[in-house]
């Protein structure tokens, strides 16, 4: 089948809204040139000469987004989880990213993540890498090969890390992503690069700066942790006691959103009045990532006050502090904790719903690559094709109760077929 004009048949649902899906049972998806031309209960008469991929009683919904995930750390999931989050990156997280500068052990290591993410249902994502320029490229060939979209951080970090993963100094932090960025020049066409200071403790004064003239030169999106844990905060404000907050202290630098600077920032578990205000201001993608939020003890970001507040949110995997890449499972575990910080935190907060998640995790933060996460005309054409059949008996429910079913029950099993920008990768 050719990538740029087919047409799907099947049961077909997507986000309008948070709070709204759009259900196709027995639907008709079309795809022109890569992109979605919309989703019909009948075919116009314009689309019936297309090839049509007839997947039955199969459910569609569209390719999920992992805003924050740890590429390096893939092979370390399920350690240290009796650990808070700065006990756990010193014992477990910088060890095994200082493995990476041995250009084999990543190679080898990449291989397992991108096969993982490429058999399950995420079809974009924000990756972050490690200081080492050559095997970041080679994580990089990886995602291009998959198929998958993905952004690719090579991580920045001058300060409080062990030595094996501690730049020499700013300059040199600098200077080697700049080399990283020279050598991927014009290499891909679905990879692309994003600026990662790892986070405020682990980069300079002298770094930050640096970094936010090398965003501006090279008109780069931004990917770090904001406000994640209490202790985390409390080492912010000793480090840069002028800002109001620690999203100001990224905004001091450039390098928090505003015109020319899309920015994707996790966890935001803290983040409450004015630095709520100011990453809504500033048009900020917050990525929630209730997982490592939840392993790590950090604890549970207020999203269901994100929402009609109008900032921006959605999910991340946050592997290795969360240990499944696949996005429906971090829908399912969005939902879930919302419910306990309804129950024992703030009543006045609901939990979120399933579609409330379901948009999180498509349309959501989908938006952080343009237009993509939905089946609305003009939309990249990213879909899944799920066959539900293993836990749903179809004949006794409706397209909207199977959605959820399938966020909180499916696996890579029960994925049919997967496509990126119209090109199916299976």
């Amino acid at each position: 089948m050719r990538h740029d004009y087919f047409v799907i048949r099947a049961d077909i649902c997507y986000s309008a809204s948070p709070q709204s899906l759009r259900l196709y049972p027995g639907g008709w998806l079309v795809c022109l040139e890569g992109r979605s031309a919309g989703v019909f209960q009948a075919l116009p008469e314009q689309y019936a000469s297309l090839p049509v991929l007839d997947c039955g009683r199969s459910l569609v919904v569209p390719g999920l987004t992992d805003l924050h995930v740890h590429a390096p750390q893939y092979a370390s999931r399920g350690q240290g989880m009796d650990l808070e989050l700065l006990d756990w990156l010193d014992r477990y997280t910088f060890p095994e990213e200082s493995k990476y500068a041995s250009l084999d052990y990543a190679g080898q290591a990449y291989q397992r993540f991108v096969e993982d993410v490429r058999r399950g249902p995420n079809t974009r994502a924000c990756v972050f890498a490690t200081i080492h320029p050559e095997a970041t490229i080679r994580l990089m060939d990886l995602l291009e090969e998959s198929g998958l979209c993905t952004m690719v951080g090579k991580v920045n970090m001058d300060r409080s890390c062990p030595e094996a993963l501690r730049e020499p100094s700013a300059a040199a932090s600098v200077e080697s992503t700049k080399a990283w960025l020279e050598g991927i020049e014009g290499r891909y066409s679905r990879t692309r690069p994003i600026l990662t200071p790892r986070c405020i403790p682990s980069c300079t004064d002298a770094l930050m700066e640096e970094l936010g003239r090398l965003q501006r030169q090279y008109g780069l999106p931004v990917q770090s942790h904001l406000s994640e844990s209490r202790s985390e905060i409390a080492w912010v404000r000793e480090l840069c006691p002028a800002a109001r907050n620690n999203g100001d202290a990224y905004r001091a630098f450039g390098l928090l959103g505003g015109p020319g600077c899309p920015t994707v920032m996790a966890h935001c578990v803290y983040s409450n009045g004015e630095e709520a205000a100011l990453l809504k201001e500033q048009n900020v993608l917050i990525a929630h990532c209730p997982a490592s939020n939840t392993n790590l003890s950090s604890g549970i970001a207020p999203v269901r006050s994100f929402l009609p507040d109008g900032l921006r949110v959605g999910l991340g995997s946050d592997v290795a502090g969360g240990t499944h890449t696949s996005i429906f499972r971090a829908m399912a575990d969005a939902i879930q904790v919302s419910k306990l910080r309804w129950r024992l935190v703030d009543q006045s907060l609901a939990p979120l719903t399933v579609s409330e998640a379901f948009y999180l995790g498509t349309l959501g933060g989908g938006a952080f690559f343009g237009k993509v996460g939905s089946f609305a005309p003009g939309y990249e054409f990213d879909a899944l094709v799920i066959g539900d059949t293993r836990y749903t008996p179809q004949e006794e429910m409706d397209l909207e109760t199977r959605l959820e079913r399938t966020v909180y029950l499916s696996d890579e099993r029960d994925i049919q077929h997967k496509f990126v920008q119209g090109r199916r990768l299976f």
